[in-house]
């Protein structure tokens, strides 16, 4: 699963203050996100949050490619 810094994903499970949508914040060997409607923060392991996602709500910038980085240039 490709995931992106900025994805608006759907869990499975609602979070208590009544909301499914989290943001991703953080990549990683852990990813973070944060609840859209309470703004809590939480850290899930990749393997979690690969299990707990249900859909994209919308998607965040992709990455840029390996050989596309403006830092390249100068190697």
């Amino acid at each position: 699963m490709e995931i992106r810094l900025g994805d608006v994903v759907r869990l499975r499970k609602v979070h208590p203050c009544g909301s499914y949508e989290w943001r991703v914040v953080r990549l990683g060997a852990d990813i973070g996100i944060k609840c859209q409607k309470c703004q809590h923060r939480v850290l899930l392991e990749r393997a979690v949050f690969v299990r707990r996602v249900k859909a994209f709500i919308s998607r965040g910038e992709a990455a840029p490619a390996s050989g596309d980085h403006p830092a390249n240039d100068f190697l």
